[in-house]
Formats: structure tokens, C-alpha cells, sequence
């Protein structure tokens, strides 16, 4: 194949680079591509991917890269790459005519539109030989079919801006805890118990959605919400889909017992599920709960971490042109590196065979138990088994920092790493580990300087000097983090600057007309619809998200306008809470604040930082902590003790005070 270059190459876009010498004309989303296609009156071609996307790499390997393949597409389409992360707005919109389209989708997404955007066909990965006659019908249907493509288009687009739509509600507000109590009937007919996470297969973590149930049990103490949390979380600690050997979590995994991962690893999971554990290891304390927490920040600090500050999006399934390849082991190389005792343990342990567990004779690390269960089952020492493990692990480890890494997604996105820095902090108050939050507190800083530019406006990536701008998730994920910063350090810059972004939120992002935010704001490209996102999914939703650092801001600041924008915004989906939970979890941890009494924790005083992370070691949904050593909020005046050597404890709830302690156990029996 020729040495050539598309358009692509000036792109700073990890996964645009990957196709910059395709034979393919590819270019970048922009509208004078959009105009170019008019002029022309060709057809757009619209290819949406990854850079750690498996399938992607497969389609690019068969056909973006086949001199053939590419003059059909350059002689009939107008070709464009995005990178789905780069540009979700874009993605929504035509997953969305996927969808509608086949009822599936995923990617690669490859979309035929009109030259002004409208789509017409939307599928996702082809098989060669299948991708050329599409590429040959949809050609030949443009030429001679055009009136029929234009009302599948015009239909098309309808159906989007029409999904968009929302109806409306009477606004009565009245939540009530019978409502929250029945949410769980969805989940009991989808959870499953007894391999953890939701029946079938593929699974995903769905981290957001585990949240609420640790939420619901505490708030009702009700056994199912317990053990399916607990079950999910031991199932996906001990499968494949966890990195026994390096910390951290695949994207999914293929079967339906979180044995065989998906191999790429993506930021946001990990942060999302640094999160998970962090607070369920408040309520359920177990070892290895501890263990995947540390394990997996060591993980993004060791591959994912910026020099400068802030982490990078993802590593690559593949290595060597090979799915998993940098992480299984065949029994040969196993036998080759460990001591007859450690490969007993790869073996028995870690179910390791001489015919491979998985595909070509490979073995994926799983177990079935924590290290010291297994030591108790086999009447062995347990901390004896754990360092046997430690030094296995080890050596592993060492063995395979020298193989072919999978290839580096290295932008810097910043919802993603307001996730991140949301896992750290309650790494941070479930372990007490001073770098956990040093490195929230440095990616925080690193994204307030370079991301918000002249005050007024979030960015999204940071690459090479080159920037889009922000979403709504960017804005709602820093808020959050913004507000969980605030509440461990007491630095009230963080709550002001999260007010400060939600107050972008309602100029940018907010119309009279809907209750809800749209995600790209009203001063970006105007594209054929805008897109509302609702549904939370393996990421929560960036209006979910809002909406509850909305309600936190209305109390903390005492701002009605903040408060009532939530419960407008929760009043909109309540009706679909009790059939779809687990795929609007955050709503529903909204509605428990909501429904049960929620607490402002004032702590003020010397020693008001110390005391707060006291508190805060153990799990607490409806509260919010709030102090220091100055009334600068007004929920902080009058409480300061006059005393300067003195802390004192306010327990309140809806800004009327319990009686004031100095004791922390007092304090303590007042929050349960």
C-alpha cells in the first residue's frame, strides 16, 4: 500500500491518527466539510470510533485500509472520522438514527447522511465483503433513488428531534418514600445473584447504578439491596474483567461472569468504580474491597497519569495486533517463570490450565474467592497465602512490563477527570490516604487552569494545545468533584467556583422551554438536533449529575433557585424510575435525598477538617459536610466557637440545628 496521508494527520486525536494514512479521504467534522458535500452533492459518510475500541481496529484493518475499499468510499462519499470522546454531541446523534434504524448499537458507528447531516442509513461494524455492498447500494440509491433517501431522512430526523421532546408534567413535587421503597421492584427482576450485575451478557460494571443500591440499603435496611451490591462487587473483584495482576478494570466482560474482559481500559470506569468501592468499603469493610481500591489507583497513577496533572482517557485492547494479548499467560510461560509452589497457586488460585482457560491456549487470572477465604478453605495460613500471592503477583507483573504495552489513548477529558478526582476524594475519606487527595487536589488545579478559559468557559480536551468545547458532562462531573473537594478540605473556593460553573450551566445550557439541560450549549455549532442526555448508563447522565450537585449547591448556599430547578428536573423522569432503575440510578439516589430527612453537618473550629474526615469514614448518602474556621456560608454564621482551641458539631436538618457537640461519638449517634 502506498505511503499516504488524509486530512487526518494535522488531527491531535489519539484514535483520527490511527487512520491518518488510510487510504480513505478521511477528514475532520467541520461545517465547511459540510458545505464542501453541498457543493459537490455527495453523500456523507460518518465513521464514529474509539481509540481503544477493538472492533474499530478490525474494520480499519479489513477494509479503511484496502486500496479497494477506499475508492469506493472516496469516489461516492464525502468521509468523515470522529472520535466519539471527542465529540459525544455528534456520536448522540447518530447512535440515536442507529438505533432507530436497527434497534442496536455501538461501535464502530457508520452513518450515510445527507450533505447538510441528516442521516439516512446507520449501522455499525461490516464485515468486509457486507461494507463494500453497502458502500455500492447506498451510491447507487443517491444517484437514482434520491426522493426515497430524503423522506428516510426527513423521517429520520424528525424521530430524533421528536425524541428530544419532553412532555409536560405537573409539577407537585410531592415525593414520597412509598415511591423510593417500590424502585426496587425493577431491579429485583433484572440484578443478578448469582453472578453479580444485571442478567446476560455482555456485562458492565454500571458502577452508578450499585451506588444506589448501597443507598437504598441504608436507608431501609433491605437485604436484597445489600446482596446484590455485595455480590457484584466480590463477582467482579475476583473475575477477568479485574486485572489481577496490575489493578484496575476492563470496559466489560463478553460473558456473564465477569470472567473474559473486554481488554480495554477506560478512565471514567475506573474512576467510577474507585467510587463504588471506596463507599461500599465505608458500610461493608472487607479486605479486598480495600485491596481493588488501592490496586486501582496505583493502576491510573502508573499507566494513565499526566506528568504535568490530570490522567489520560484509556488503554488499547489490543497489543501485537491481538486482543488481551499483553495480559493472559499460557500455562508453558507460567511454568517457565514461577517456583512449583506459585505455579500450584496460578493453578488452584487462579484457575490456570495447561490447555488455557481462554483462546488459544491462554489463561485470563481469575479466582473465585478473597485470598484469605481460600486460605481458610484449605486450612492454610491466611497472611502467609496473601504474601505467597503479593510475591506470584509480583513476578508476573515484572515479567510483562516487558511485553508490547497496548497503545495510549493520552487525551486529557475533562469530565472524565472530575470523575477521577471524585474517586480519589472517597478513596481518600474510606482509606485516609494523603496522596489520594494531594492527586485530586493537583488534577483539580490542573483542570481549572488550562480547561476554564477567561472564567466563562469549560473546555472539554486538552491536547497539544488544541480544544473543543465543553458539554454539559464536562461541566456537570467538575461541579461534582468541585463540591466532594470542598467537603473533605473546607476550601471554600471549591464551592464557589462549582456555583460559578452552575451558574454557566443556566446561561449555556438551559431554555425556558425544557426542564432540563441540553448537552452541547446554545453558543456551539448548531447541529441537525439538539440532545438531552437523561438516561444514565455505564457513565451517569450529565442532567442526573446536575441535578444533584443542583440540590447540594441549593443547600449549601441557601439558593431556592438551585433547589427547585432539581426537583423540577426529577419531577420529569419520576414516572419512568419504577420500570427503567437501573438505568436511571442517580434520579433515584436524587429522590432518597428527597424523601429521607438529609442533614447539613456544620463543624466548626480548630480541628474542623480533622473531625469532618472522622466523620465521613463512615458511609453517609443524605448528608452534606460543610465548615472550618470561618462563616463564609450562611448555614457557617453564629458557630464559630469563641474558644479558638475549641471544634464544635451542628447536626441540622433543613437549617434547624440538633444540640451542638464537642464530642465526636455524640456527634455520631446523632447522624444515624
Amino acid at each position: 500500500m502506498a505511503n499516504i496521508e488524509n486530512n487526518l494527520v494535522n488531527a491531535t486525536s489519539p484514535y483520527l491518527l490511527q487512520h491518518a494514512k488510510n487510504p480513505v479521504h478521511w477528514e475532520e467534522w467541520s461545517p465547511e466539510i459540510l458545505d464542501r458535500a453541498k457543493k459537490e452533492n455527495k453523500p456523507l459518510l460518518i465513521s464514529i470510533g474509539y481509540a481503544a475500541c477493538h472492533w474499530c481496529h478490525v474494520m480499519a484493518h479489513e477494509s479503511f485500509e484496502d486500496e479497494q475499499v477506499a475508492e469506493l468510499m472516496n469516489k461516492h462519499f464525502i468521509c468523515i472520522k470522529i472520535d466519539r470522546e471527542e465529540r459525544p454531541d455528534i456520536d448522540h446523534i447518530y447512535m440515536e438514527a442507529a438505533q432507530m434504524l436497527t434497534g442496536r448499537g455501538g461501535w464502530p458507528l457508520n452513518a450515510f447522511a445527507l450533505p447538510d447531516g441528516r442521516p439516512f442509513y446507520a449501522a455499525t461494524y461490516f464485515p468486509k465483503d457486507n461494507w463494500k455492498k453497502v458502500l455500492a447500494n447506498v451510491a447507487k440509491a443517491y444517484d437514482n433513488s434520491y426522493d426515497q433517501l430524503l423522506e428516510t431522512a426527513e423521517k429520520l430526523t424528525e424521530g430524533i428531534k421528536n425524541g428530544q421532546e419532553f412532555s409536560p408534567v405537573e409539577s407537585d413535587e410531592n415525593f414520597k418514600v412509598s415511591n423510593y421503597r417500590d424502585f426496587l421492584l425493577s431491579w429485583q427482576k433484572s440484578v443478578d445473584l448469582e453472578n453479580g450485575g444485571f442478567k446476560g451478557a455482555p456485562k458492565f460494571p454500571m458502577s452508578n447504578s450499585w451506588q444506589f443500591l448501597l443507598q437504598y440499603y441504608q436507608n431501609t435496611q433491605e437485604h436484597f439491596a445489600a446482596e446484590a451490591l455485595l455480590k457484584t462487587l466480590d463477582e467482579m473483584t475476583f473475575g477477568g474483567i479485574y486485572d489481577q495482576i496490575g489493578g484496575g478494570f476492563s470496559r466489560y466482560a463478553v460473558d456473564d461472569k465477569w470472567f473474559a474482559p473486554h481488554f480495554e481500559k477506560m478512565l471514567y470506569d475506573n474512576a467510577l468504580l474507585v467510587s463504588l468501592y471506596a463507599n461500599a468499603y465505608k458500610t461493608f469493610p472487607k479486605p479486598h474491597y480495600k485491596k481493588v481500591i488501592s490496586e486501582t489507583i496505583d493502576f491510573i497513577t502508573r499507566e494513565l497519569k499526566d506528568p504535568e496533572a490530570g490522567f489520560y482517557s484509556a488503554l488499547d485492547a489490543d497489543s501485537e495486533g491481538e486482543e488481551g494479548k499483553y495480559y493472559v499467560w499460557s500455562h508453558k510461560e507460567l511454568s517457565e517463570l514461577l517456583s512449583e509452589k506459585e505455579l500450584s497457586i496460578a493453578e488452584n488460585y487462579f484457575n490456570c490450565t495447561k490447555r488455557g482457560n481462554w483462546e488459544s491456549s491462554n489463561n485470563i487470572l481469575f479466582t473465585n474467592q478473597s485470598p484469605r477465604d481460600y486460605a481458610k478453605a484449605n486450612n492454610l495460613d491466611p497472611e502467609a497465602f496473601e504474601k505467597e500471592i503479593e510475591s506470584l503477583k509480583q513476578t508476573l507483573f515484572n515479567q510483562r512490563q516487558h511485553r508490547v504495552r497496548p497503545s495510549l489513548d493520552d487525551k486529557i477529558i475533562t469530565s472524565w477527570n472530575a470523575m477521577m478526582i471524585t474517586g480519589l476524594v472517597e478513596a481518600f475519606k474510606a482509606l485516609r490516604k494523603d496522596d489520594y487527595l494531594e492527586l485530586a487536589e493537583s488534577a483539580t488545579d490542573f483542570l481549572l487552569r488550562t480547561r476554564l478559559i477567561d472564567d466563562n468557559q469549560l473546555l472539554r480536551t486538552y491536547k497539544n494545545q488544541k480544544s473543543i468545547t465543553g458539554f454539559l458532562e464536562d461541566y456537570a462531573f467538575t461541579i461534582e468533584a468541585l463540591i466532594n473537594l470542598y467537603q473533605v478540605t473546607f476550601k471554600i473556593d471549591y464551592l464557589n467556583k462549582a456555583k460559578h460553573l452552575a451558574e454557566i450551566c443556566f446561561k449555556d445550557f438551559k431554555t425556558e422551554s425544557s426542564p432540563m439541560f441540553q448537552f452541547a450549549s446554545k453558543t456551539s455549532e448548531k447541529l441537525i438536533s439538539k440532545t438531552y442526555e437523561i438516561n444514565d448508563n455505564v457513565i451517569p447522565a450529565s442532567n442526573s449529575s446536575l441535578a444533584k450537585s443542583l440540590f447540594l449547591l441549593g443547600k449549601f448556599f441557601d439558593e431556592d433557585k438551585y433547589l427547585e430547578t432539581s426537583k423540577r428536573m426529577l419531577n420529569q423522569v419520576e414516572a419512568k424510575l419504577f420500570k427503567s432503575g437501573p438505568y436511571l440510578a442517580n434520579w433515584q439516589i436524587l429522590y432518597g435525598w428527597l424523601t429521607f430527612p438529609f442533614y447539613e453537618v456544620a463543624i466548626m473550629g480548630k480541628k474542623a477538617q480533622d473531625w469532618s474526615l472522622e466523620l465521613q469514614k463512615e458511609y453517609h448518602s443524605n448528608y452534606v459536610f460543610l465548615g472550618g474556621q470561618s462563616e463564609n456560608l450562611s448555614l457557617l454564621e453564629n458557630k464559630l466557637p469563641k474558644d479558638p482551641s475549641e471544634t464544635i458539631i451542628y447536626v441540622c436538618e433543613n437549617k434547624t440545628c440538633q444540640q451542638p457537640t464537642s464530642e465526636i461519638e455524640k456527634a455520631k449517634k446523632q447522624l444515624k
